[in-house]
C-alpha cells in the first residue's frame, strides 16, 4: 500500500498529529490503528474549524457520530454490491439527506467527495477504496457490539450461539473469516483485516466517544488467530494465505512468522517439512523483504518445481527471478505464464536456464510474453531443450508485444538454421526493441536433459599433489595416506597442505563427478593460491580465491568461502540419508561466465542441490580436493 498516494498521504496526517501531540508516543503499528487515528484527526478537524470548538473538547459529538453511522451504512452497503460510485439514491436509503451530503463532503473533506459525473449528476465517492472499507468494517463492528446484528449473515439476527454452542463474538469473527475467503475476487479481504483489527481493546479505546461500548476479551482474539491459522492449514491460494497473515498482523500475533524467521537466521529451514501455513509465512516474510524481491533466487528455498508454485507470489513481485536449475517443466511455465499477464511491473529478469523446459514449455510461456502487461526485459533460456519450434513460438510472441524484452539468451539449445533466422530477423525489426540475443554455442548435442550434458573430464597435475596423498588407478583415485609419497620437487606442488589441483582449466559451462569416502573437500580454486607454508591462503575454501564442499562419510557438511561458513540445510541432508540408492557422489555444476558455482549430491540420476555461490570469477578456475590431515584412509576418484 505504501505505492499508493492516498496511503502515503494517510499516513503523513497520522504521524504529524501523534508526533505533535504524544511526547514519546508509540507509532501504529497496524493498519487498523493507522485508519482509527486517521479517522480522530477528522473529526478534530470538524470540531474546531467546523463546529468551534475548542482542542481539548470531546472529539465525538453526537452529530459527529451520527454522521459516521450514516457514512459507515453507506460504506457497507455499497461495498457489498462492489460500487465505489454513489449516487443521491444510494445515500437517501442511509439516512443520508440529500442537502446535508454537501455538508458531508465539506465538513468531512477528506473523506468523502461529491463531484459532477458525465451528466452533470451529482455523484459521491469516498477518497479510497480502502476508507470506504474501514468504515464498513466500524459500521459492521458497531451494530455487532451496540445491538448484537451480525449483518455479514445473509438472515440477520441478533447475536446468539451457534449451533455448535460457540460464543456470539466466537462465531461472529468466524464468520467473518469464511466470508471474506468465499469471495471470488477478494474483496473483502482489506475489510477483513478492519474488522478483526476493530476486534482489539487497544483499538476500542482509541475510538473513546465514538463507541459507546466495547466487545470481544483477549480470549476470543485468541481463539480467532487459533482458527485463522486452522483455515491456513488448508491449502488456500496464496492470495487468501497472504490476507490471512495481514489479519494475524493485525491481531498481533506473529508467531507463525517468527517461527519461520528464526529457521532462516539459523539456516534450519527445511522445505520439504514445511506446512501449507508454514509455506504461506514464508512467502509473508520474503513478499516483506526488500533484499529478496530485489534478487530472488529458488535454489536457495528448494530447487523444485513444488517450492516455485507455491512461491509464485514472490517471483510476482521481485525485480531478477532466479529460477536456473531448478528441475522445472511446463506446468512451471504455465504458471510462469499467468505471472507475465497479471501486469507484474516488477519483474524484468528471469532466469530459466537448464530446466528442461522444452518446446512445449516455451509455447506456454510465449503466451504470456506475447501480453501487452508483460514488461520483462530479460529472458534466459539457456539450454533447456529448446529447437526450431521453440524458437517459432519466440518470435511470434515478440512480434505482438516488442516493445520491451531487450536481452534473450537462447545458448546451448538447437534453434536451428530457421530459427536463428526469425529471431535475428527481429533484431533488425525497428519496432522490436531487442538488441541482444545469444544462440551459441548451438547444435543438437545440446539437447540432452540435465546439466550431464556439460560433462567434462578431469586429469590431475600430478606436478600438484602433496606428498601424503598416494594416487591410483591410473590418477583418476587420490587417497590420504600416512606414507610420504617420492613425489620429485616442484614449484606448484602443495608442501604442506594435503591437497591438489585439476589441470583443467574451466571456461564455459563445466560439470563433474567424483566419489569421497571419509573427509574430502572438493573445490575450485584459482590458479594463484599459495603452495608453500601453513598460513590460510594455502587452504582450499579459506580465502577469497577458492570455494569448496566438505563432505565427510555421512554426507556433505557445509560449503566454504574466504573463511565463512554454511551449514548444508537440513532437507538436503535427509533426503540424501533417507534414499538408499544415494551414492558418496557429489556433482559440481560451474558457469563461469553467470558467476554460479552449484554443489549437488547425486542419487541414481537425479541431482540433490546442496548450494550456490553466485559472485563474479575474475580468474581461470580450476578443481581441487583437500583432504583432512587427521583422516587417513579419505579418498576420492574421478567419475
Amino acid at each position: 500500500m505504501c505505492h499508493i498516494p492516498v496511503f502515503c498521504w494517510i499516513t503523513a496526517t497520522v504521524l504529524e498529529d501523534v508526533l505533535e501531540t504524544r511526547e514519546g508516543g508509540q507509532l501504529p503499528t497496524t493498519l487498523t490503528e493507522m485508519y482509527i487515528h486517521f479517522l480522530v484527526v477528522q473529526a478534530k478537524v470538524k470540531k474546531v474549524k467546523y463546529d468551534g470548538g475548542a482542542e481539548t473538547d470531546p472529539h465525538w459529538s453526537p452529530e459527529s457520530r451520527k454522521m459516521m453511522e450514516s457514512l459507515g451504512k453507506l460504506a457497507f452497503d455499497q461495498l457489498q454490491k462492489g460500487n465505489l460510485i454513489f449516487y443521491e439514491s444510494d445515500l437517501t436509503e442511509c439516512g443520508i439527506d440529500i442537502r446535508a451530503a454537501s455538508v458531508y463532503s465539506g465538513v468531512f473533506t477528506q473523506i468523502f467527495k461529491e463531484e459532477r459525473g458525465l451528466y452533470q449528476d451529482k455523484v459521491f465517492c469516498f477518497i479510497h477504496l480502502s476508507v470506504q472499507e474501514f468504515l464498513a468494517a466500524l459500521h459492521v463492528h458497531l451494530n455487532f457490539i451496540n445491538s448484537g446484528l451480525n449483518l455479514l449473515e445473509e438472515k440477520q439476527t441478533t447475536s446468539k450461539k451457534s449451533e455448535t454452542g460457540e460464543s456470539p463474538e466466537k462465531y461472529f469473527y468466524q464468520s467473518a473469516v469464511n466470508k471474506a475467503l468465499q469471495s471470488p475476487n477478494g474483496h473483502l479481504d482489506l475489510f477483513l483485516r478492519f474488522l478483526l483489527g476493530l476486534s482489539l481493546q487497544t483499538h476500542q479505546t482509541l475510538l473513546q466517544g465514538l463507541l459507546t461500548q466495547t466487545g470481544s476479551s483477549s480470549q476470543t482474539n485468541q481463539e480467532t488467530v487459533q482458527y485463522i491459522k486452522k483455515k491456513l492449514s488448508e491449502n488456500l491460494s496464496a492470495e487468501k494465505s497472504i490476507n490471512l497473515f495481514h489479519c494475524l498482523n493485525e491481531l498481533n500475533d506473529r508467531s507463525l512468522v517468527e517461527e519461520i524467521q528464526q529457521s532462516l537466521r539459523s539456516g534450519s529451514l527445511s522445505t520439504d517439512k514445511l506446512s501449507p501455513a508454514q509455506w504461506s509465512a514464508l512467502v509473508f516474510i520474503l513478499l516483506s523483504s526488500e533484499k529478496d524481491l530485489d534478487v530472488f533466487d529458488l535454489k536457495k528455498y528448494s530447487a523444485s518445481e513444488e517450492a516455485l508454485l507455491r512461491l509464485l507470489p514472490v517471483v510476482k513481485a521481485s525485480n531478477r527471478a532466479l529460477l536456473s536449475g531448478c528441475n522445472l517443466s511446463e506446468r512451471s511455465c504455465e504458471a510462469l505464464c499467468s505471472v507475465l499477464i497479471s501486469n507484474s511491473l516488477s519483474l524484468g529478469e528471469l532466469d530459466l536456464s537448464n530446466n528442461n523446459l522444452q518446446d512445449s514449455g516455451v509455447k506456454l510461456l510465449s503466451a504470456g510474453l506475447k501480453s501487452t502487461n508483460c514488461t520483462l526485459e530479460t529472458l534466459s533460456l539457456s539450454g533447456c531443450l529448446i529447437t526450431e519450434e521453440g524458437c517459432t513460438s519466440l518470435a511470434s510472441a515478440l512480434n505482438s508485444n516488442p516493445s520491451h524484452l531487450r536481452e534473450l539468451d537462447l545458448s546451448y539449445n538447437h534453434p536451428g538454421d530457421s530459427g536463428m533466422k526469425l529471431l535475428s530477423a527481429g533484431l533488425k525489426e525497428p519496432g522490436w526493441r531487442l538488441d541482444t540475443l545469444r544462440v551459441e554455442p548451438a547444435g543438437v548435442r545440446w539437447l540432452r536433459p540435465g546439466l550431464r550434458k556439460y560433462s567434462c573430464q578431469l586429469t590431475i597435475d600430478t606436478n600438484t599433489v602433496n606428498t601424503k596423498l598416494q594416487l591410483s588407478d591410473n590418477n583418476r583415485k587420490v587417497t590420504r595416506v600416512e606414507e610420504v609419497q617420492s613425489y620429485p620437487d616442484h614449484p606448484d606442488r602443495f608442501d604442506v597442505k594435503p591437497q591438489l589441483l585439476c589441470r583443467n582449466g574451466l571456461t564455459g559451462r563445466c560439470y563433474w563427478e567424483v566419489e569421497w569416502r571419509g573427509r574430502v573437500d572438493i573445490s575450485v580454486s584459482y590458479r594463484r593460491i599459495r603452495r608453500k607454508g601453513n598460513s590460510y591462503d594455502c587452504v582450499f575454501g579459506r580465502n577469497d580465491h577458492s570455494w569448496n564442499l566438505i563432505c565427510a562419510d555421512d554426507g556433505p557438511d557445509y560449503v566454504r568461502h574466504n573463511y565463512r561458513e554454511t551449514s548444508i540445510s537440513s532437507s538436503s541432508s535427509s533426503s540424501s540419508s533417507s534414499s538408499s540408492s544415494v551414492s558418496n557422489r557429489a556433482a559440481v555444476y560451474v558457469d563461469c561466465p553467470a558467476g554460479t558455482l552449484s554443489f549437488y549430491r547425486v542419487s541414481s540420476d537425479t541431482l540433490i542441490h546442496l548450494h550456490t555461490f553466485n559472485t563474479t570469477f575474475t580468474q581461470t578456475l580450476y578443481p581441487g580436493f583437500r583432504f583432512d590431515f587427521w583422516s587417513p584412509g579419505s579418498s576420492v576418484s574421478l567419475c
